[in-house]
């Protein structure tokens, strides 16, 4: 199986020195022009490698939703930077090298080679059978992106790339995986922690949006149990919103 990498960059001289090292090393690749779409191509499928432009908006953002992921789909994180670029702010996102632009295609080379070897290849076969869903929670004027970890007609748990702000109920909207059903609703935190995990229920969910969440879980078979289940903060938790 290939490793494959994801380009997030409008510089055109550095994709160009990335495209020719990638190709060299036969390691299929990607680019995408904005940090909101890497998001949502991140969570679609697999990436052995994400290069993220650090002078692109929202560059730590994509980069902290990387190292989310669990450790089989977990990219090599190369973060590229300017002499303008706060290199602290990549660290700060869990980047595991560091390409400084102009791209020299020597130092480029070598640290693409030297991540290669904690590249995961991607798992063709059993990537329809770990179905995801990219969540959009409205904090304010705000919209953060989440990864939803697990579902139920009562509610959802999620992880967000930073702690979720103190509020109680936040409209949030996702698409069902595997469809193309666009499911509304307004989440009431129910718990959160430190690490950005949450649990919410759903204290409003249009009567569409309802209808299509209940014939995707009846599909997957999903039981009454496991909507207890996705509400259930773990052990230690940051604090709780129930008694608010």
């Amino acid at each position: 199986m290939k490793l494959n990498a994801l380009l997030v960059s409008q510089d055109r001289p550095s994709l160009r020195v990335l495209g020719a090292l990638l190709d060299v090393l036969q390691i299929e690749h990607q680019t995408c022009l904005s940090s909101a779409q890497a998001v949502e191509l991140f969570v679609q499928g697999h990436h052995s490698a994400l290069v993220q432009d650090f002078d692109l908006p929202g560059a730590g953002q994509v980069a902290r939703m990387a190292r989310m992921a669990s450790p089989r789909r977990r990219p090599v994180v190369f973060a590229m930077v300017s002499a303008f670029t706060p290199v602290g702010s990549a660290f700060q996102s869990g980047v595991n090298f560091v390409l400084y632009k102009p791209l020299a295609f020597d130092q480029v080379a070598r640290s693409l080679r030297a991540g290669q070897g904690f590249m995961r290849p991607n798992p063709r076969h059993s990537a329809r059978l770990q179905l995801e869903a990219l969540v959009y929670l409205q904090v304010g004027v705000a919209t953060m992106p989440a990864i939803v970890l697990d579902l139920s007609e009562q509610g959802l748990a999620l992880q967000a790339p930073e702690p979720l702000p103190p509020v109680q109920n936040v409209p949030l909207r996702f698409v069902l995986p595997g469809t193309s059903h666009l499911v509304e609703a307004t989440g009431k935190v129910i718990w959160a922690d430190d690490n950005g995990r949450a649990g919410m229920f759903f204290s409003h969910l249009t009567p569409t949006s309802r209808h299509h969440l209940t014939n995707w879980l009846a599909k997957r078979g999903a039981k009454t149990k496991n909507a207890v289940r996705v509400l259930l903060p773990p052990q230690k938790t940051r604090r709780s919103h129930a008694s608010h």
